[in-house]
């Protein structure tokens, strides 16, 4: 069986780098917070392009902070794409703002600008794109639409590590940009973990105190706080992982070629696209095909896993029934969303792992024709 990701791989020949690393964290009592994290925080910082990395203990904790840190609340919108993992909209929900969904490209499945610079109105306080699949949103012209209309932009940069835009890192538009460390991204740890990066002194700050349970000095909360904190282990862990970062990435590039190389032409098969100016991580290498759990049966039965990022669409959710927003609205994020198909994609995935895998999406697609 080819699997869908493989951590094994990847963690085996950093075996002894990580039990170190969990030894130093277990002889320091550094369980919580400590040194670690604040080593991996100026190392991430300084990778991003910015002078704050703000350690946390989720992806979504980092969306929650980043909102709730400029003062988003009730009565107040946030635009943000459909297409994407459900936490970017429950961040806004968190905050009690209510999500305003653009659509997304045709193309890329990434937020389209130009619907988002229809949709600003006096309510509006900030948009959220995602750099979805670690593919970069159109963040520069999303900076000119937030600077214009004197709105915060608030980057999901949660798949993108090392991704870069125009030769900039992403993590470095916008006012700020959220990571997830989740143990599958790029960059993971070994279990949950975030991060807000910015350049802006007094929001890191607060942030600081915000996943800290409020406090200013020991046992005095000065407002509503959360426990978003990072454990040290995640630190560590993070911070020998960064080192490889560039060369796993690099892997997942020359990957990426190879199925192009691989599916181009393939009939039935729409292979992904890439922002002008961007590089991608490549966190995800997503295609589109019709039928597709026909074609999700007949890769699993010829020995490939696959996944979808994402089936359901976030108006079409349950939990957000209550904006009012119905099928067809979004008519691209729902093409997306009943179309995408992840082939399995990580840093040690072989040639000829990638050629069984587009010859059983070759025979999938066929057969579901």
């Amino acid at each position: 069986m080819i699997p869908f990701v493989d951590l094994r791989a990847i963690h085996q020949p950093l075996y002894s780098e990580l039990v170190e690393a969990f030894t130093g964290v277990l002889d320091g009592n550094a369980f919580v917070l400590g040194p670690a994290v604040e080593q991996f925080e100026r190392s991430f910082a300084a990778y991003v392009g910015r002078k704050h990395c703000v350690g946390l203990n989720s992806g979504t904790s980092a969306l929650h902070l980043a909102l709730k840190s400029y003062g988003i609340g009730p009565g107040d919108e946030v635009i943000t794409t459909p297409h994407t993992f459900v936490a970017t909209a429950w961040a806004i929900s968190y905050c009690g703002a209510r999500p305003v969904f653009a659509d997304v490209e045709a193309s890329t499945g990434n937020i389209n600008s130009e619907q988002v610079r229809a949709l600003v109105t006096p309510r509006t306080k900030a948009i959220l794109p995602v750099d979805l699949y670690g593919n970069p949103a159109a963040l520069t012209v999303l900076e000119e639409v937030a600077a214009t209309n004197g709105l915060r932009l608030i980057d999901d940069a949660c798949q993108a590590h090392g991704s870069r835009l125009s030769g900039r890192p992403v993590g470095s538009f916008g006012d700020v940009a959220c990571f997830s460390f989740y143990p599958a991204k790029n960059l993971g740890a070994v279990g949950e973990g975030g991060a807000v990066v910015t350049d802006d002194d007094a929001l890191a700050d607060r942030l600081r105190m915000l996943r800290d349970h409020a406090q200013v000095g020991r046992h005095n909360h000065v407002e509503i706080g959360f426990n978003y904190r990072m454990e040290g282990v995640q630190g560590a862990v993070l911070g020998i992982k960064l080192h490889y970062l560039d060369s796993w990435n690099s892997a997942r590039s020359h990957a990426a070629a190879r199925y192009f190389e691989l599916l181009s032409g393939l009939e039935g098969v729409r292979l992904p696209s890439v922002t002008p100016g961007g590089e991608p991580n490549w966190h995800l290498f997503v295609v589109r095909v019709a039928s597709r759990e026909r074609v999700i049966r007949s890769m699993q039965e010829m020995g490939v896993q696959t996944a979808v990022h994402y089936p359901v669409p976030v108006h079409l959710q349950p939990a957000y029934a209550h904006l009012g927003y119905r099928k067809g609205d979004f008519p691209e994020a729902e093409a997306f969303a009943s179309s995408c198909l992840s082939l399995p994609m990580f840093p040690t995935i072989t040639e000829g792992d990638q050629v069984r895998v587009a010859k059983s999406l070759a025979v999938a697609v066929g057969g579901a024709a």
